[in-house]
C-alpha cells in the first residue's frame, strides 16, 4: 500500500507541474501580444500556484495547481507611433512578461516534474523486485 501511496502521490506532483508548464508556456507565447487598439492593455502575465489538500483515501498531503493569478506589475512601453495600438503619444503598452524569468520557471518546472517522475519509476523498480523476491 505504501507504494501506491507513493505513486499517487508523485502523480499529483506531475499533474500540478504540467499544468505549471503549460501556464508559462502561454506567457511565453503572448510575450508580444500587445493591444488592439490605442492605449489597450497588452497580454497581462499569469502567475500559477499550488495548493495542498489532504487526500483522504491516501491519507497524505497531495498538490494542486491552485488559481491562476494575474501579474499586477507595470507593464513596459516602446515608442513606436505607427502601431495601431499606440496611444496619443505614440507610446504602445507591452506585456509585463520577461522572457528570462519564464524560462527559468519553466525550467524549475521541469525538473519538479523529472523528479516526480523518476520517484515514480523507482517506485515501480522496487515493486518489481519485491514480486521477483516473492516468486523465488
Amino acid at each position: 500500500m505504501e507504494f501506491l501511496r507513493s505513486i499517487m502521490v508523485a502523480a499529483t506532483g506531475l499533474r500540478a507541474q504540467s499544468g505549471r508548464m503549460r501556464v508559462i508556456s502561454e506567457n511565453l507565447a503572448n510575450a508580444d501580444s500587445t493591444g488592439n487598439a490605442p492605449g489597450a492593455d497588452p497580454y497581462r502575465r499569469k502567475i500559477p500556484t499550488f495548493k495542498t489538500a489532504l487526500d483522504r483515501e491516501l491519507g497524505a498531503d497531495t498538490v494542486r495547481l491552485g488559481k491562476i493569478e494575474r501579474d499586477q506589475s507595470d507593464f513596459g512601453t516602446r515608442y513606436d507611433p505607427g502601431h495601431p495600438a499606440a496611444d496619443a503619444k505614440g507610446y504602445v503598452k507591452l506585456p509585463n512578461v520577461n522572457t528570462m524569468v519564464e524560462a527559468m520557471d519553466f525550467r524549475e518546472a521541469q525538473r519538479s516534474y523529472e523528479a516526480n517522475l523518476n520517484l515514480i519509476t523507482a517506485t515501480r523498480r522496487m515493486i518489481d523486485r519485491t514480486l521477483d523476491i516473492l516468486r523465488a
